[in-house]
Order: structure tokens, then sequence, then C-alpha cells
């Protein structure tokens, strides 16, 4: 799944952002520890990286993901297809089995999602309304042990059964099930195969815009290689910009669902250490335009896994006010000289109401009018105003019975 939003910021004389302040974490020696950070409160939450082997999104009752640790060096294949197999799972034939990755742009289509099943390790039963497991998966830990493992069912939880092999058999066959209901203000519930136990592994969905942790991803066609970098929240959207001058600059700027616009190349190697493109800018917008501009400036890679980073509220510069609860728009640049204005508007949720944009001269007398859409999304429109003579307008976004006016200079 991937979805694209295109924003242009309004920059005018009066919107300053807030002063920039500094963020010091640590993964630890060997990036031992996840660590989730939350910007608006400077909140760390860490967590041993080791600590979960399989997690379970939990959200809700119509959402299904499973993710495996990837992090940990855990890596998942498809065994078998038929789950009257499990007896018959021989380690032997791993080279016939099918590799399995976590989807590193979307937190929700995790490895066992890869499967062959319609649900990637399941089928839906339409008699019980459950999903029926189908498929054997076999993980492979980094120190080469083997656990078998198959989600035998969901319905408001998962079923799973899991076995280990010793080197000669499949021993501590186990089946249990983790609840949705456990730990309601998270997204996803952890398990521990190795430890049989479920774990707490992430904060509240609220308490965080992004993970520093280890994950795979595919560097070249067909390599996957676990690389250290960042996911941010599904509930936020990241964009990126080179900004060699270091002035916050978030004009026509593309935010991205994609939970590795981060990522991992902030940074590079020379070979000695690591080096950070602090020129590289980052903004972390939340739903309700609240945006970050961050900038990274010190990795010092695995011998402590410390990291700093600069940030800064940046939100007055988007200039927006909200027109409804859903919907807010601002306008760029003001004055304008050439009679182009791009008119930037945020429809959080998609409105039944009709939105539209008027331009009025001073004297009251309709210049311009535009019917807008109403699909939840970030828009930017320009408007072409060139054959109007110069002065001062007032440019009116209506949604509904609701609107808000502001001047326009036109030079």
């Amino acid at each position: 799944m991937k979805k694209i939003l295109h924003i242009a910021a309004f920059i005018a004389t009066g919107f300053v952002a807030t002063a920039q302040e500094t963020i010091n974490l640590s993964m630890g020696a060997n990036y031992e520890n996840e660590v989730y950070v939350k910007l608006a409160d400077e909140t760390q939450n860490t967590y041993a990286a080791a600590s979960w082997d399989v997690a379970f999104l939990r959200n809700s009752a119509q959402n299904i993901g499973i993710r495996v640790n990837d992090g940990a060096g855990i890596q998942v294949f498809e065994a078998a297809n038929d789950p009257a197999e499990w007896n018959n799972i021989d380690v032997t034939n791993e080279a016939s089995w099918t590799p399995l990755y976590n989807d590193d742009t979307n937190w929700d289509n995790g490895a066992f999602m890869q499967g062959s099943a319609t649900y990637g390790w399941g089928e839906y039963n339409p008699a019980t309304h459950h999903v029926e497991g189908t498929i054997i998966f076999v993980l492979k830990y980094a120190d080469g042990t083997y656990r078998k493992f198959i989600n035998e069912d969901f319905f408001g939880g998962y079923t799973f059964k899991f076995a280990t092999w010793d080197g000669s058999a499949w021993v501590n066959e186990t089946t249990t099930t983790v609840d949705n209901d456990d730990n309601p203000n998270n997204r996803y519930n952890y398990y521990s195969l190795q430890n049989n136990e479920a774990v707490v592994a992430e904060p509240a969905v609220t308490e965080w815009d992004m993970v520093f942790r280890k994950y795979v991803t595919e560097l070249q066609a067909n390599t996957m290689y676990n690389v250290t970098g960042v996911l941010h929240n599904p509930n936020i959207t990241v964009a990126q910009n080179e900004e060699p001058t270091g002035e916050a600059d978030p004009a026509n700027v593309t935010y991205s669902e994609e939970i590795n616009t981060i990522g991992y190349d902030w940074k590079s190697f020379d070979g000695s250490g690591y080096l950070v493109n602090s020129n590289m800018a980052y903004y972390v917008k939340y739903d309700e335009d609240t945006v970050y501009r961050l900038v990274f400036t010190s990795f010092e890679g695995s011998s402590t896994g410390n990291i700093e980073l600069e940030y800064q509220d940046v939100s007055s510069l988007l200039g927006f006010e909200d027109v409804t609860e859903d919907v807010s728009f601002g306008m760029f640049p003001n004055p304008t000289t050439n009679g182009q204005v791009s008119i930037v508007y945020d429809v959080a949720n998609t409105v039944s109401v009709k939105n539209t944009i008027e331009v009025y001269a001073i004297n009251g007398v309709k210049v311009y009018s535009e019917t807008m859409s109403t699909a939840s999304g970030f828009y930017n429109k320009t408007l072409d105003l060139s054959g109007l003579q110069s002065g001062m307008y007032m440019v009116t976004f209506t949604a509904g019975k609701n609107s808000v006016t502001k001047k326009l200079i036109l030079n």
C-alpha cells in the first residue's frame, strides 16, 4: 500500500518557527535496544530489541497483521501450505522453503502476511467468520535455532502453535492465544517464543512518533540486508528535503505514509566512522497540522548506539487555519508578483459538504470561484489570477456552512 500526500508551505512575514531543541538517545552497544521517541515532549521509551519474536496487530477485530522480529536476525520461511504437514517438517529441506520478509513501508504487511494463503497465513471461513491457519512457517534464528510456527486461528485474537528443533526432533510443542484485548492502547502485542511469554515492546500508539531499531530492507534487487534506522508511526506522515543552508524550507515537499521515509540512509560509513547528512531535513506531520523539522547531527555506530538529532516546531510556517474540524487551508505566496497563488488545504476526513474557493475584489465583486475536492488528503491548487488588476483581494475557503477569509495582495 502506498499513498503519497502533497503539500506546499505558506511562508509569509510574521511566521516564525520555535526554538531548536536537541535530543540525545542511545540504542546501546550493538543496538541492543529499540528506542521509541515522541518529539512533542521528548519522551523516550526503550525496550530490549531481542525481547520478542513475533508481533500481532491488535487495534481492530477486522485488521490482521503478524510481523517477525527481523531486527533480531530472525528469518521466516514458508515450509508448507497444508496444516496436515505439521509433523513432516524437515529442516534439511530449508533450501526448498520460501523466504518471507516484513514490508518496511507498511507496519501491517509483516512477513507472515506474505505467505501463499489469501491472508498470508490463512483463509477466511465464512461459516464461522474466523481466519483459519493453513501455512506452516519455520523461523530461523541468528544462532541457528529453528522453530516451526502456525497461526491456527484469528477471532478477536491469535491462537498459534509452535515447536523447537533440538537437532533431531521437534520438542516443546506449545499452543497459546494472544488476545486483542491485551494492551488496548498499543497497536501490537508481542510474544517471545524463546521464553514462551507475552511481552510489551512498544508504548501506547499516541506516545511515539518514530522508533530507532534494526530492520530488514531490500538494498539491491533481491538482496535483503539488516540495517539500523528509523521507522515512523502509522498515524503521522513524513517528508524529506535537502536544505544545505540549514533554513527551514518546507515548500513543495512530499509527505508520505511509508514508514521508512526517514529510514537508514541519513548516515553513511566512510571506512573509519559514520557521517550524518546534516543537510537532509525531515518533516514530521501530525493529523492536526503540527509539523516538526528534524536533522540528524551525530551517529556513533554499534560501539555505543548513540544518536543525536535537532528538531523544531515549524507549524507556524504552514499558515493553516481551520475551516471545520476536518478542513483547513492556507495560501502562498502573499503578496504574489505574477498573479499565481497556491491554495493549500488539508481534508482530514472525507466530507459530504462542498468545498469552494472564491476570490472577491475589495468592492465585494466575486472575480473567481472554483469547487475543490472533498476527499481526504493534502491538496495544492494553483490559482491563475494574472488577469486581475493589482491590489487587495479577499480569498474565502468555504466548507459547507463554514468559511475562512484571508487577504491577498496582487502586486
